[in-house]
């Protein structure tokens, strides 16, 4: 799997930008699912976030709004959503199969006549039987917006050969096993969080908590959480993976222990198959129910 970041030795920079009159070009598998984002994004600038989001959603997808609802019907029912928002991608990975993806980054909304707002958002996107990018689950997260503006990840799959399952209950079975990964973590977190997050985040991890700027690499995590006094338990509900099997997510709910308060979340979790052949969490993202 190719991995372009910040870190690597060509730095990626985010697209609407041109060198000497050309625009500057995406790798073509995940450029597809970043131009869709893109594009929903650019139409919920001109002509509002509703319009922006039926274009991407079907009787599939899932908005948590916070809490999960069938997207299509919430949207046809005039929900009471920001006037004006926009977000930018700042994260990207699509499946070497290339039927599952994810995009994640900065966006910011506003009613007409209230302060502007900020937040995260983080979306795992499938194709529909058209090839075309749907949202499955989408959630968000505010902020202050007062982070580090972070250049654009993306993860390009590459060409390896996968295991084409062509059997629903094998298919069932993989997810199976993400859903295990899952429960372990939330076992284990009964126990010692410390240990849990040590074992289970990859080390390059995203985590997106309200009210805090986007956090990269697990040591900042871990900082994080003992700084706040935080103890997190989790119950998982729901999972989906990729057809070529090497990332997945899990969904659920969450106990939030802190030194102020105790607060009931969901969370999303994206995760990683990694060479060791074990599964890492890549993203977290908690939020209020």
């Amino acid at each position: 799997m190719k991995r372009i970041s910040k870190y690597s030795l060509i730095t990626v920079f985010v697209c609407s930008m041109t060198f000497s009159g050309v625009q500057a070009q995406l790798p073509e598998k995940v450029g597809s699912l970043i131009s869709a984002d893109r594009t929903a994004a650019g139409l919920a600038k001109r002509e509002g976030p509703h319009k922006a989001f039926l274009s991407i959603v079907d009787k599939e997808s899932t908005l948590y709004v916070p809490s999960a609802v069938d997207a299509l019907n919430y949207l046809n029912n005039r929900p009471n959503i920001p006037d004006v928002m926009s977000w930018t991608p700042n994260f990207a990975l699509v499946s070497k199969s290339l039927d599952w993806g994810v995009t994640s980054g900065p966006m910011e909304f506003q009613k007409v006549g209230a302060i502007k707002r900020f937040g995260q958002y983080l979306t795992v996107w499938r194709r529909d039987r058209k090839g075309n990018w749907k949202v499955h689950v989408r959630a968000e997260v505010e902020n202050f917006g007062k982070g580090p503006k972070s250049d654009l990840v993306f993860y390009e799959p590459d060409d390896s050969w996968y295991l084409k399952h062509r059997s629903h209950v094998r298919l069932q079975q993989r997810e199976e096993v993400v859903t295990q990964s899952d429960e372990l973590f939330s076992t284990v977190l009964k126990a010692d969080n410390v240990a849990a997050f040590q074992e289970f985040l990859a080390e390059d991890v995203r985590y997106y908590y309200p009210w805090e700027a986007e956090i990269e690499g697990k040591q900042n995590v871990l900082d994080f959480l003992k700084k706040k006094r935080i103890e997190i338990i989790t119950d998982p509900a729901d999972v989906g993976r990729a057809y070529s099997g090497e990332y997945a997510y899990t969904s659920g709910t969450a106990t939030v222990r802190s030194k102020e308060k105790v607060v009931k979340f969901n969370y999303i979790r994206i995760w990683q198959l990694k060479d060791d052949y074990q599964w890492r969490v890549i993203i977290e993202m908690m939020f209020e129910r």
